[in-house]
């Protein structure tokens, strides 16, 4: 188990992640099951679209069905039969979102429950403990993730504090097999992101490294600036996910800084009002101008929404709020994610990431109406996943 760089392009890194449940190739991007589901979809349906490692949440799992259980009915790859890797988060972002329901320490933070009022405490040795009970492929340490703007001498101290929290996650104990994943917290301030990776690099014993605390609420050019900063700090053998980054776009230009991995629940909340994302732009679905487009979302895509119903379809059953309305669009949007990724590995591939990075940057900034017919995607053969 480990990561490898297999081969680099214009900054982006082709590699393969080393996992308990198999290895995956990256650049990737990893669909959010917050509770160990997709809403509307099957965990079949997700690998049939091209997923092959996926987050779930040890914030939501503990709390429902709770992690002892999950542990003693066999761990939540079984449950929710899914056979590839998966990453879990400790739940340092639902401490940051559940500003009114928590209180934090240096011990951990005492955080109710959104669903019941309920009060747990999360230490940096208990959310190991969650994950190890999950039984994930990778765990990501517990930290302190802050909304921004902040203050400076917040962001001080909550990377300090996140720094010390890793520490004692590292002296936890772990799951055979199970890596472990550091986090750079920092805000957007150079000086504490170098403090802060200089600490946790300085353990030495974590298998891998998130930049967290972006996408918090920052200006766009700062998240570049912040991420390219930081993955310039972080070991070369080791891989960097980019926490929270899930925009097509975010994933194009952040793989030209660096990053490996990725995870958002963008793809499939967005699904669910009917935004979805092709190579020749982004669609609302929902807009009436689609009532009467009898052409197929994408001509050359895989997924059964494309490939069995066309545009006016997908709108009607949107407008109708019939149910498979959820599952289809999904899954299309899963498949495209799957898509991308694989044409950036084939671009890094054949050492042309440059060019397409310039292609593609731009592309899904704002929704475009639906090209005449259908029109195929512009990348030509879009490698398989």
């Amino acid at each position: 188990m480990g990561f490898e760089v297999l081969k680099e392009s214009g900054g982006a890194r082709l590699g393969r992640l080393s996992t308990a449940h198999g290895a995956v190739e990256t650049p990737r991007f990893m669909p959010v099951a917050t509770g160990g589901a997709f809403r509307g979809l099957t965990c079949a349906e997700a690998e049939a679209a091209g997923t092959r490692i996926l987050l779930a949440n040890a914030w939501h799992l503990m709390i429902l069905p709770g992690d002892r259980r999950i542990a003693d009915l066999g761990g939540l790859h079984r449950l929710m039969g899914w056979k590839h890797p998966i990453l879990t988060d400790s739940g340092g972002y639902q401490i940051a979102s559940l500003r009114s329901l928590r209180e934090v320490t240096e011990a951990g933070a005492r955080v109710r429950s959104h669903r019941d009022g309920s009060e747990h405490h999360l230490t940096p040795e208990r959310a190991m403990e969650i994950q190890r009970n999950l039984g994930s492929d990778i765990a990501m340490v517990l930290d302190e993730c802050l909304n921004l703007p902040a203050p400076h001498e917040e962001v001080e101290r909550a990377a300090d504090r996140s720094l010390r929290w890793a520490e004692r996650c590292l002296a936890a104990p772990r799951r055979p097999g199970q890596l472990r994943f550091g986090i750079v917290q920092g805000g957007t301030s150079r000086r504490v992101r170098e403090r802060n990776a200089a600490g946790l690099t300085a353990l030495r014993d974590f298998d891998g490294f998130g930049i967290g605390g972006l996408f918090m609420g920052e200006p766009g050019d700062a998240t570049r600036r912040i991420t390219g900063f930081t993955a310039g700090l972080l070991p070369r053998g080791r891989p960097r996910y980019l926490m929270g980054a899930g925009l097509p776009a975010d994933l194009v230009e952040s793989a030209a800084l660096g990053v490996d991995l990725f995870d958002s629940v963008i793809p499939t909340r967005l699904a669910r009002r009917g935004i979805v994302f092709t190579f020749h732009g982004r669609h609302n679905l929902s807009r009436a101008p689609y009532r009467d487009d009898d052409a197929p979302l994408e001509a050359d895509c895989p997924c059964p929404g494309c490939q069995i119903h066309c545009r006016a379809w997908l709108h009607y059953l949107l407008r109708a709020r019939e149910r498979i309305a959820v599952p289809l669009l999904t899954g299309h949007n899963l498949t495209f994610y799957a898509r991308l990724t694989a044409a950036m590995r084939a671009a890094i591939r054949q050492d042309a990431y440059p060019a397409f990075r310039e292609r593609h940057r731009d592309r899904w900034r704002r929704t475009i109406p639906a090209p005449p017919g259908g029109a195929a995607s512009s990348l030509g053969e879009v490698p398989s996943w």
